[in-house]
């Protein structure tokens, strides 16, 4: 997949650019905490629901397990996802694990990793918030794929797990919004643009094009001038 999308196998899948290139139509919005996200496909168009009360982190990662319901997964239409859940159907499970490997390739984290933590399975907290805000991923789901791949042991995996995610990230100066929440209300894809063109080519009254654009949060009586 990330050579069909022009991505090479070492840097960071830039999300939110890859959403557009995709044409797919994505709303981030405040939703419940066991709620990640939902993706829906109708014919040629695209849909995914992603919740911006979960850190940027872990956004990725749903959106990343979403692209696996529509694009790797057939028969599908319309589908729920709370991934990482221990409740987690086969199907979901996949997902998770396409999640993981597209996110964080095991050659672009090789590639990043001193020789001596990779010839002892022992990742230092440098390098792990080093990895986390090169690819984009939460501290967890960097755990877990630096454990299938065998670069960390088990004993190390817990001694990191325990270490306070914000504060490491302060201690060695990075920037903390990849563990906060954030988004709430950005769309992506075209749907504004459609609205437009409906509404110019008089196919749609002013009232219902501000009606569908007030959906995503917009207004465009709305003077900034």
């Amino acid at each position: 997949m990330r050579t069909e999308w022009g991505l090479s196998p070492y840097d960071p899948v830039p999300v939110k650019q890859l959403l557009l290139k995709l044409n797919i139509l994505t709303l981030f919005k405040s939703l419940g905490d066991n709620f990640s996200g939902m993706c829906l496909k109708r014919n040629d168009s695209r849909f995914i629901l992603i919740n911006a009360n979960h850190a940027r982190g872990r956004q990725h990662f749903t959106i990343a397990h979403e692209l696996y319901h529509l694009y790797v997964q057939e028969t599908f239409e319309v589908h729920y996802c709370n991934p990482g859940s221990i409740y987690s159907s086969k199907q979901e499970k996949e997902a998770d694990f396409f999640s993981s490997l597209f996110l964080m390739p095991e050659i672009g984290i090789k590639s990043m990793l001193p020789e001596e933590e990779l010839l002892q399975n022992e990742v230092s907290m440098a390098s792990l918030l080093k990895l986390e805000h090169f690819f984009g991923v939460s501290r967890n789901a960097l755990l877990v794929r630096l454990s299938a791949l065998r670069l960390i042991s088990k004993n190390r995996f817990n001694q990191l797990k325990e270490m306070p995610v914000i504060r490491s990230a302060r201690e060695y100066g990075y920037d903390i919004s990849l563990y906060l929440p954030g988004n709430d209300g950005l769309v992506l894809g075209d749907y504004g643009v459609k609205a437009k063109t409906l509404f110019d080519k008089g196919l749609i009254s002013e009232g219902h094009y501000i009606e569908l654009l007030s959906k995503i949060g917009v207004d465009p009586t709305q003077n900034n001038d």
